[in-house]
């Protein structure tokens, strides 16, 4: 498996509606690296929406991003232009969402009731942001959810992956107490059988491939480059690491032992 070959993980790339990320780049995390420029390209390149922000009931629009009040159906393309977000037709919005810019989402997703899209997010069509959910800098394509009490940071998922309620990608690797005194942090390096690869990024979560599955209260951590197909065992903790697609991926021990007390 080569962390250049991207058909090791996205074989539906071609069906996402910005799959122009992936274009001229070396690794499968560097889309990670330009999410803000080119959504603030791509939103710039849009018409202006002729529904106000003041006339659309539910959703309250402020400098610091847009407040769901109250349940809300996008009926058509909704751009809330000072905010950098734009909604795709039949978006449904659940109350107390948060959504900061810059972010795209597809069409027909659920914003699910305490969502926190924190900016730098793309989603895309046919996706679940659910409860307590948490994403930034982050792109999910097509059918995947994420339905419960996830945090996706500095991520890549692609489609149809399932998060198992609980599970998490952390994208931040334990740092040396002279670290944090400085506050420094040290760029993640990732290391195959031939070299180290820096990947020039202080924060990085996840690449998870299309129709992984992610087991209920995994934590999958930073670095982690997990094939299409592959499944991950729950409450497991997940090392970094070049994971190859179409694997069931579980503790070596994994036994229930009943004895007497």
């Amino acid at each position: 498996m080569d962390i250049k070959t991207f058909d090791d993980f996205f074989a539906c790339l071609d069906d996402f509606r910005h799959k122009a990320l992936f274009d001229d780049i070396e690794y499968v995390w560097d889309p990670l690296k330009s999410i803000a420029s080119y959504l603030g390209a791509w939103l710039s390149r849009l018409p202006e929406e002729k529904r106000s922000v003041a006339n659309l009931t539910g959703i309250d629009a402020t400098s610091s991003g847009a407040y769901i009040r109250d349940w809300v159906e996008i009926e058509s393309p909704l751009l809330l232009k000072d905010q950098g977000i734009y909604l795709e037709a039949g978006v449904r919005l659940e109350p107390s969402a948060i959504i900061k810019g810059p972010c795209y989402i597809g069409k027909d997703c659920e914003i699910r009731q305490g969502a926190y899209l924190r900016g730098n997010v793309i989603v895309g069509d046919k996706c679940v942001v659910g409860h307590n959910t948490e994403i930034k800098n982050s792109v999910i394509m097509d059918h995947t959810e994420a339905g419960h009490f996830n945090y996706i940071g500095d991520s890549i998922l692609g489609s149809y992956v399932n998060m198992g309620a609980g599970a998490k990608l952390a994208n931040v690797r334990f740092r040396s107490s002279d670290d944090k005194l400085k506050g420094h942090f040290p760029t993640i390096k990732l290391f195959t059988r031939s070299k180290e690869i820096d990947t020039g990024l202080i924060k990085f979560g996840a690449v998870l491939g299309d129709h992984v599955e992610i087991g209920s209260n995994a934590v999958i951590s930073p670095g982690a480059l997990v094939g299409k197909n592959n499944w991950v065992y729950p409450n497991m903790t997940l090392p970094a690491g070049l994971y190859p697609p179409d694997k069931f991926i579980y503790p070596s021990e994994r036994r229930t032992i009943s004895r007497d007390r």
